[in-house]
């Protein structure tokens, strides 16, 4: 080997390191990057962790108040009732109370349908399971089976989704009078004891 030679192949071993040490240096790059990804999991964790308590806590808040709004609009009626139970202790005026009271059922009717309550329609109608609950059936020739005689209480939706079912009186066929109808077999039953 010449001297040229031994020098050329000891500048190659300096530019290249050794393959160990190179090893040595991806695995602690590595090592260094996981413990990144670790730090950042464990805070994303926390903040989540923290997000999800001010959910819940913000969530409780707003379904302990979710009706305020709604219960502020039926205080003046509740204030209504009370002056009209007074007046009518201290006047004995049927008629006078009676405006009172209907003027406080219009109030009430229109708060609901500003909640999007509306009464059901059911006399006349159809018997459906969805909306009614049937009380009785009563036979009627008069009517087809099954059409709402009465409603006994009435019945609500809410954005047409059913609040309350309406309780209602149904009407069935009327059942067919009972027929004396001849058995042939008990008539020659009778006939032949007769002969015999």
């Amino acid at each position: 080997m010449t001297n040229q030679e031994v020098k050329k192949q000891a500048a190659e071993q300096t530019e290249t390191p050794p393959q160990g040490l190179d090893l040595t240096q991806k695995l602690a790059e590595a090592e260094q990057q996981v413990q990144q990804y670790k730090d950042l999991l464990l805070r994303k964790a926390a903040e989540f962790e923290n997000y999800k308590k001010r959910v819940e806590s913000e969530s409780a808040v707003i379904v302990k108040f979710a009706n305020e709004q709604l219960l502020l609009e039926i205080l003046p009626i509740v204030d209504d009732l009370e002056r009209s139970l007074k007046l009518s202790k201290e006047k004995k005026d049927f008629e006078s109370f009676y405006k009172g009271i209907d003027l406080i059922y219009q109030k009430t009717v229109k708060l609901l349908a500003d909640q999007g309550v509306a009464p059901m329609e059911t006399v006349g109608k159809e018997f459906s399971v969805d909306f009614h609950d049937a009380l009785m059936q009563v036979p009627k020739s008069d009517v087809p089976p099954h059409t709402i005689l009465e409603e006994v209480e009435k019945g609500y939706t809410l954005n047409n989704k059913v609040l309350r079912h309406a309780k209602v009186i149904v009407s069935t066929a009327p059942m067919a009078e009972a027929e004396p109808s001849p058995n042939p077999g008990a008539s020659s039953d009778h006939q032949q004891h007769a002969t015999e």
